[in-house]
This record gives C-alpha cells, sequence and structure tokens, in this order.
C-alpha cells in the first residue's frame, strides 16, 4: 500500500475509534446534518448505527439501517480479502476499473434519491423490535 493509503485508513480507523469510545460514553449518535436541513435521508443515513449494531453482532439490525452500505461493506471485505490473496500468491494483480467506481457512485446516488420515495420505506434506517 502507499504511505498515503496507510495514512489515510489509519485516520479513518482512529476517528471510528474516537466515536465509539463517545458513543459508549454517551450513548447519544452524531446527527446527520442533511437530514437535519433537509429532512431527506441521505445515502449514509444509519451506517453510525449500523457501526454500532455490527459491533454488537447484531447483523439483521445492521443490514436494516442501510442495507445498500451492509452490502457494500460484506462486499469490500470479500474483494480484500482476494486481492491480498492473488497479489501476495500469483504473478498477477488485481485493480478495480473505474467504470466500477462510476457504478459505484451512481448506485449510491440513485440509493439516495429511491429510499425518500414513500413507496420504498423500508429504505430508511428502521429500528428492529
Amino acid at each position: 500500500m502507499k504511505k498515503l493509503d496507510k495514512s489515510f485508513i489509519s485516520a479513518v480507523l482512529v476517528l471510528l475509534g474516537l466515536y465509539v469510545v463517545y458513543y459508549l460514553i454517551t450513548g447519544a449518535f452524531i446527527p446527520c446534518i442533511i437530514k437535519k436541513i433537509t429532512h431527506l435521508y441521505c445515502p449514509g443515513c444509519g451506517l453510525t448505527r449500523m457501526i454500532i449494531s455490527l459491533l454488537k453482532l447484531n447483523f439483521y439490525q445492521a443490514f436494516r439501517y442501510n442495507p445498500l452500505l451492509f452490502i457494500l461493506l460484506i462486499l469490500s471485505i470479500i474483494y480484500n480479502i482476494i486481492k491480498f490473496i492473488i497479489n501476495n500468491f500469483s504473478t498477477k494483480k488485481i485493480k478495480l476499473n473505474n467504470y466500477i467506481y462510476i457504478f459505484l457512485l451512481i448506485l449510491t446516488i440513485g440509493f439516495g434519491i429511491i429510499r425518500n420515495i414513500p413507496y420504498f420505506g423500508y429504505l430508511i434506517p428502521t429500528v428492529v423490535k
């Protein structure tokens, strides 16, 4: 990995760790600014609660908070495991095509639009009882 990649990943992990400590101490979530201003659910709404549910090993609740990011997280983990194995034990190198990034961007924007249509209300962050 490049030095920039390692420092970025380290920064994200430190911020995530600090937030988890903040949540464990206060029990409060950081509010979504987009939801506060527009009253619409952004594609990332429910992400923090999803991560907390994953830490509690409550996978179904994590899926209900943000189905798109839950599925993308699983696919990302699988991709990185396969990439690690192939890059370290083969002469081939795996690199994602730019079209995949464009597709993921369009998918995320589309998810953000669709989850705000009343007919698709099951896509909003939901607490399962």
